[in-house]
């Protein structure tokens, strides 16, 4: 479990493809300085499990669901990742429950002072509400406004200058994980019929 609030700004040192899934390799000195081997770390929203820490670095292996779902596979070398070690029982709940579950993943459509304007399925839209919560490349907002086929949130500087959403731009894919409590009732809503008592 994870609250949105990234810990740290890591880069993308290595990404191999292995078995139609992959080995990434993430270098986050602050984030490794906790981890050990089978600890969950949330890298761009999703939760991955350490498989290896040295160095200042921390390697995953990322399964073939995971690259089909997110845009992790799609991440070269170089590239900046949020990085969010794991809540601990005591820790302050900063943000929302996040999961690391990515439940799709969304396009940037506008990126301005005010904030990000993404781009998502209708699947994903049906459990976003006005001032809700969102998850976009592993950080918590808030859904400042909602269009017919899209989302907006706005962006304080704090964020910009510690997550990679300060650099993102018109065209870019990022990881969309929604409240998981509006999954929820609306599963429990499901098979609910008020006429029966």
């Amino acid at each position: 479990m994870f609250t949105g609030i990234v810990k740290e700004l890591g880069t993308v040192e290595a990404i191999r493809e292995e078995d139609g899934g992959a080995r990434l390799s993430v270098r986050a000195p602050e984030t490794a300085e906790g981890t050990t081997v089978g600890d969950s770390v949330s890298v761009n929203g999703v939760c991955l499990t350490a498989v290896g820490v040295a160095n200042g670095t921390i390697d995953f292996d990322v399964v073939p669901e995971t690259i089909r779902r997110s845009s992790l596979g799609r991440r070269a070398p170089g590239a900046p990742v949020n990085v969010e070690p794991a809540l601990r029982a005591g820790e302050p709940l900063g943000g929302h429950l996040v999961q690391g579950h990515v439940d799709a993943v969304g396009n940037i459509r506008r990126s301005d002072e005010e904030g990000l304007e993404v781009e998502v399925p209708s699947e994903i839209l049906r459990y976003c509400v006005e001032k809700g919560s969102i998850t976009i490349e592993g950080v918590s907002l808030t859904i400042a406004s909602l269009g017919e086929d899209s989302l907006g949130v706005a962006l304080v500087p704090h964020t910009r200058a510690v997550t990679t959403l300060g650099a993102a731009a018109p065209g870019d894919q990022v990881n969309i994980e929604v409240d998981v409590i509006a999954k929820h009732v609306e599963r429990l809503l499901a098979g609910y019929d008020p006429g029966k008592t």
